[in-house]
């Protein structure tokens, strides 16, 4: 995630996931999914680099492997070039690439979920908020192994959950976040569907270490006049927060500036932000499986919705 966002905060939420709702997220992938992405072998996951490839394979595996269709430009990859700003290096054109994969349900609309794979490698590139850890690895469990984990589960449960859905579902591991969205706004600019078919917007970016005297922050809730009707009733076991803006540090604001709604879901910052020490074992994970129900909640919900209009909220 490229910044710690602040939005005021419109609702507090608080209950219990049901039983049926409890069975739908696998949590041994979520963990799974962290361990290999926040590993020392993938180097920080860094732009251009092995790790970062390796990252791109890792998804589209699983892609593969749930029967997505590939809607990249070249199989499931789009390619583009991302550019380091922030120092001056030899090598700041950098190649990477979106990934992309699509359960067809036969639809007219559809509903895209996204999380950027890429990290800060050693920080040597910019970024890192430690003074003293650029040159050292930042693994980036939380920022943003977690929201990849998020990725690929919620893309196992709707490509195998055995249902034809209403909509259809665009999934997307987006490149070079890190460098400015660079990945997603590519997307929108170079869209592999018409972005008039969109339903709505779904973005993961740290959603491995919630903090109970926070909450979740969902950020996006003004950006569709069906978002009230979406979360009417919904509860979830952990704190949920609702904040109207479509702008933020992440993903999501690349599909808004397009007129598409959004949600941004976000456990917030901590001190381990864009730090050597963001690694796997601190993440939540009991937390992180409650969040991904509620977001198959609000999933569900959205589908029970006609084609959902969009509203700046700023």
């Amino acid at each position: 995630m490229i910044g710690i966002l602040y939005a005021t905060l419109i609702c507090l939420c608080f209950s219990s996931l049901s039983q049926h709702a409890m069975a739908q997220v696998n949590p041994k992938n979520l963990k799974k999914h962290i361990k290999f992405l926040a590993s020392d072998k993938m180097k920080g996951r860094e732009t251009g680099r092995a790790g970062s490839h390796k990252a791109a394979d890792y998804v589209e595996k699983y892609f593969k492997k749930y029967g997505l269709q590939a809607m990249g430009e070249k199989g499931y990859r789009q390619s583009f070039d991302a550019k380091i700003r922030r120092v001056k290096l030899v090598d700041s054109i950098r190649r990477s690439d979106n990934v992309i994969g699509y359960l067809d349900n036969g639809a007219p609309y559809t509903i895209v979920v996204g999380a950027h794979y890429d990290h800060l490698g050693y920080g040597e590139f910019g970024g890192s908020r430690d003074s003293l850890g650029v040159g050292k690895l930042h693994n980036g469990a939380d920022d943003n192994a977690s929201g990849v984990a998020g990725l690929l589960e919620l893309a196992r449960h709707y490509a195998t959950n055995k249902e034809k859905e209403a909509f259809n579902f665009l999934f997307i591991g987006f490149g070079a976040e890190e460098l400015g969205l660079v990945g997603s706004r590519y997307f929108t600019e170079n869209p592999t569907l018409p972005l008039s078919n969109i339903h709505w917007m779904l973005n993961m970016d740290m959603i491995g270490r919630y903090q109970e005297q926070n909450g979740l922050a969902i950020i996006g809730y003004g950006t569709s006049t069906a978002f009230p009707k979406i979360f009417d009733g919904l509860t979830s076991s952990i704190k949920f927060n609702l904040s109207k803006d479509g702008n933020g540090g992440s993903d999501q604001t690349s599909f808004y500036r397009k007129n598409i709604p959004v949600l941004f879901f976000h456990t917030g910052g901590h001190d381990d932000y864009h730090k050597p020490t963001d690694d796997e074992f601190k993440i939540d994970y009991r937390s992180l499986e409650a969040i991904l129900q509620l977001e198959i909640d609000v999933i569900d919900n959205s589908m029970k919705q006609p084609k959902m209009d969009f509203q700046w909220t700023n």
